[in-house]
């Protein structure tokens, strides 16, 4: 199962992706996602929910197009956090992935920690290209 570990703890979501996730969390996944959305599920209890319209644009909320980076290489990754139905190879991440749920939620310059079969990932959300909210977008 993945992980999470965030430096700091807090996460923000505003309440229509708050809304939204937990409607998708409630609806039938496939069995290969069911440890995502229990995740999903735990990170939204914890979240800190806010209005669209006043949530910062420093923080990452769905179809945000970030850049992290990995701690300790020069590894680069850019995508668009997004709802499954949108998830593709050009970029654009669907929030049931393990980095996707990691991310959600996170402000400029957090570091986050992620378990995998793989091994323990570190990375830190580098810079935040585009905000839906940041650009009045309050719906999407």
């Amino acid at each position: 199962m993945a992980t999470i570990q965030h430096l700091p703890s807090h996460i923000y979501v505003t309440r229509l992706d708050y809304g939204r996730l937990t409607n998708l969390v409630q609806q039938p996944q496939p069995a290969s996602l069911a440890e995502l959305v229990t995740v999903l599920q735990q990170e939204l209890k914890r979240a800190h929910l806010v209005d669209s319209y006043v949530i910062l644009p420093h923080v990452v909320t769905m179809n945000s197009r970030l850049k992290l980076r990995k701690v300790g290489s020069d590894e680069e990754l850019r995508f668009t956090l997004v709802y499954p139905p949108a998830a593709d190879a050009a970029e654009r991440l669907s929030v049931l992935s393990p980095l996707g749920v990691a991310v959600l939620g996170c402000s400029l310059g957090d570091q986050f920690q992620l378990r995998q079969a793989e091994g323990l990932s570190s990375y830190w959300v580098e810079a935040i290209l585009h905000q839906p909210e940041a650009a009045g977008d309050w719906d999407s």
